[in-house]
């Protein structure tokens, strides 16, 4: 095939699948009429409301239940993961499938079917990297719990696999295409997460947050994932040791 009309083929399919919103599917079949266009969470100890417009699989578990959050997440990866292991069987010597993955993710924050309001694109990018690098997504993950649990930081924990994996691919496939695909899908992501980012910067300069419990609650991670590192990050358990020595 003309390499050309591989890659319009590769992101077209890709663009056109990720466009679909399984959160919107997803409500519409378990709990139709629910409103799920919007995340709003008073901030305690301040006067900021936590604003978010994000439609994903996190929407859908505060407002509509676990189960239907996690099945979100899982269509939302599966939607990328299938059309990249489908082109990367077809053409493996070409990097089509990579071009697949990553307008998955485009298609997944601004969906051509639903006005290009869609969500910021964490389940996409965990669905390409399971057809691309099962291994560098364990590998990062992995590097990012650890980093996460030594400075007691629940946005480390979560969220550095993202970075990690340019230096991942840089290092083991030596290859442009793949490290182009992790900066490309940082860039998409970190820009989709502003407006969240900037209220949590707002947030911590005004004295809210402090437990990391209380962040993952605000951040859509489950308050359990903080609990864990209020007890067990290495900074607490120092303190623990701190004062049982005092």
């Amino acid at each position: 095939m003309n390499e050309f009309w591989g890659y319009l083929l590769a992101a077209v399919i890709g663009y056109l699948i990720g466009s679909l919103s399984f959160a919107r599917i997803v409500t519409w079949i378990f709990a139709r009429g629910t409103d799920i266009s919007s995340i709003k969470q008073p901030i305690p100890n301040t006067d900021i409301t936590f604003e978010s417009d994000s439609i994903s699989a996190s929407t859908v578990r505060i407002h509509v239940g676990t189960r239907y959050g996690c099945l979100t997440a899982i269509l939302d990866i599966m939607k990328v993961t299938l059309p990249t292991l489908a082109f990367r069987f077809w053409q493996p010597e070409m990097p089509f499938f990579l071009v697949v993955a990553a307008a998955g993710l485009v298609g997944h924050d601004w969906p051509i079917y639903y006005r290009f309001k869609g969500g910021r694109g964490e389940s996409p990018i965990l669905g390409g990297m399971l057809a691309i690098d099962p291994l560098g997504l364990v590998v990062t993950n992995l590097a990012g719990f650890l980093t996460g649990w030594l400075v007691g930081d629940v946005l480390v924990l979560r969220w550095s696999f993202l970075v990690l994996l340019i230096p991942w691919f840089w290092l083991t496939k030596q290859e442009p295409a793949y490290v182009l695909y992790a900066v490309f899908f940082n860039l998409v992501y970190w820009s989709s997460m502003s407006p969240e980012l900037k209220q949590f910067v707002m947030i911590l300069k005004k004295g809210g947050l402090s437990k990391q419990s209380e962040v993952a609650g605000d951040m859509a991670m489950g308050k359990r994932l903080g609990s864990f590192l209020d007890q067990y990050g290495a900074p607490a358990l120092l303190k623990k040791g701190f004062k049982r020595d005092t």
